[in-house]
């Protein structure tokens, strides 16, 4: 702009320019004409070319961290600690060797971004948000074949968020993809033991799982500790669901619902009198409760002989579906963008996840709101989401703490604070690792028991066995939320001599020490790649390969070796 400035001036100031090209004084007019016309029109795109396009989600979430701070930010992640990250938090294990080489000797600019949408369009995508989220809504309640269904259709097809919360509280019994999403009703309502029927229970975690507010402790007065948090709050809630029933006429989950005639009535133990609600969610009206003639209740009467329920005219949990997955619905946009930065960043922005409260505020609030709006105007869209997310240098900063970094706190999000692994990540990443996984794979072809449509992964032999095992060994006891970090002791004495694990170390046809048993040199590189996906130190290298070549039995030296690196804390934490 500045030289087409100068040079109009020049050329306005310059009458010899005009006697070499001979022009006229009208070619003269003309000439200064289309001169101005386009730095008029470069003035007017100034703009464009100064900023670029519109600021992207991604290019906010740097820019409010680093505002949010005057200290230092890590440097960016390494390609190999960046491509186990994004495995992990994408598919849900780790690379192959093969994989991990290719993308660390991958020179090209735009790598990571392609790898991201890759990923995103990985069959193991949909297994990965599969396991998240049936750990984080039932929280290790049970396995239901139906509610897994409802997981993985509505991420193989990237179900809104708003939709798939739609579906999990007011259950459409016609749809077989989405029905199973009753379960998380059901489940909740089962009777243990003698207990009566934990209503209570169901209203909390309706509000923990979707508002990122745990009302529990305002069951019976206004919370004591979170002034935010009253009784009527959650009394509103308890009053979408205290009239509905696990329906027994069906093979599948399904929920009932007895007609609602009245308000719910409650008392304070703090406070004398009596209270009344009709369906509230906190902050929004109250849903006004319908009066019918007796006996007209019933949009679908019951059925004697199906003993089908019947479907009465007002049911408060359809009204549940329409506002709580509202964009309208502030709590509910900030709880869901909270939890999906959980996901990525193994912290949220609030946090504990369900105490969004006044004296509990975001670490960082702008940005925050500004994601949960993006979020909702995206359409809930969860893999646009993750994306953003993941295309951030926030996310894709290095784990290793550097000069300027030892105070660094979790919730400023300045380095890239390591998360552990889940039972299914670990379980994933080691069949991985030992090349276990192609072999549980490798007879799928011969199985009579593999489903010819499931066309997403091949059928993996005896996988419910060893998912099993690897539950009882580092899942969270039910009802408990997998969100810190949680060592154990039946987990450590898993990997160091459970024989699970062992069994898949010793050489078999295709793993990973029948490999190295094939090579007369260059262990560790192998060994790193395929077990921890990057290039062994020099001072790695020399240890491990001199101790595989002059140990007396390099059989057994091999396998000490896998075991040594599938042991370790780098490879049970996602850095």
């Amino acid at each position: 702009m500045f030289y087409c400035v100068n040079l109009l001036s020049w050329l306005l100031s310059e009458p010899h320019y005009y006697t070499r090209m001979h022009l006229c004084t009208s070619c003269k007019l003309n000439v200064m004409k289309s001169f101005i016309t386009y730095i008029l029109a470069l003035t007017l795109c100034l703009p464009s070319f100064a900023y670029g396009q519109e600021q992207q989600l991604h290019q906010f979430i740097d820019q409010q961290i680093a505002d949010a701070t005057s200290r230092p930010l890590a440097q960016p992640s390494t390609d190999a600690e960046f491509l186990r990250r994004i495995y992990l938090d994408l598919v849900g294990q780790i690379p192959t060797a093969l994989e991990a080489e290719q993308f660390i000797g991958d020179s090209s600019r735009a790598k990571r971004a392609k790898l991201i949408d890759t990923l995103l369009a990985d069959p193991r995508y949909t297994r990965r948000m599969t396991e998240f989220f049936n750990v984080m809504l039932m929280e290790r309640r049970g396995a239901d074949d139906n509610w897994e269904r409802f997981l993985r259709t509505s991420f193989e097809n990237n179900t809104s968020w708003d939709q798939l919360v739609r579906d999990i509280v007011s259950p459409d019994t016609s749809n077989e993809d989405s029905r199973g999403s009753a379960y998380f009703l059901t489940k909740r309502l089962e009777k243990y033991g003698q207990n009566p029927t934990d209503f209570p229970g169901l209203a909390r975690d309706i509000g923990r799982m979707f508002l990122g507010m745990d009302l529990a402790c305002a069951q019976c007065h206004d919370h004591l500790f979170i002034d935010d948090y009253k009784q009527a709050d959650f009394q509103g809630l308890f009053a979408f669901i205290n009239n509905s029933f696990i329906r027994r006429d069906t093979d599948f989950p399904a929920i009932g619902m007895q007609p609602v005639k009245a308000k719910l009535e409650f008392n304070s133990v703090f406070e004398e009198g009596a209270f009344s609600t009709g369906p509230k969610l906190p902050g929004l009206t109250e849903i006004p409760i319908p009066e019918f003639v007796a006996g007209e209740e019933f949009a679908i009467e019951p059925n004697k002989e199906t003993k089908a329920p019947g479907v009465p005219k007002f049911n408060p949990l359809d009204y549940l579906a329409k506002q709580l997955p509202a964009t309208t619905n502030e709590s509910f946009n900030l709880n869901a963008a909270n939890r999906i930065w959980f996901l990525m960043m193994g912290r949220g922005l609030v946090h504990p996840l369900d105490l969004h409260h006044s004296d509990n505020p975001a670490s960082h609030p702008d940005l925050l709101t500004h994601m949960a709006n993006e979020f909702a105007a995206h359409n809930y869209n969860i893999k646009w989401l993750i994306r953003e997310i993941a295309l951030s240098d926030t996310y894709q900063r290095t784990s290793v703490v550097s000069d300027g970094l030892a105070d660094a706190k979790p919730k400023e999000f300045r380095i890239f604070h390591e998360k552990p692994m889940s039972a299914e990540q670990l379980m994933w990443s080691m069949l991985a690792a030992t090349g276990q996984l192609n072999l549980l794979s490798a007879d799928d072809n011969s199985s009579a028991t593999a489903d010819p449509e499931a066309e997403e992964e091949p059928l993996l032999l005896g996988l419910d066995d060893i998912r099993t095992d690897f539950l009882a060994a580092f899942a969270n006891p039910p009802r408990e939320p997998e969100t810190d970090f949680a060592p154990s002791v039946r987990g450590a004495l898993f990997v160091l001599n459970g024989p699970r694990v062992l069994s898949w170390i010793p050489a078999q046809p295709g793993n990973l020490a029948e490999r190295l048993n094939q090579q007369s040199a260059n262990y560790a590189n192998t060994l790193y790649l395929a077990v921890l996906s990057r290039h062994p130190t020099a001072v790695e290298q020399d240890h491990f390969d001199s101790f595989i070549s002059n140990h007396p039995d390099k059989t057994a030296a091999i396998e000490q070796a896998i075991w040594a690196l599938l042991a370790s804390n780098e490879f049970a934490i996602n850095h």
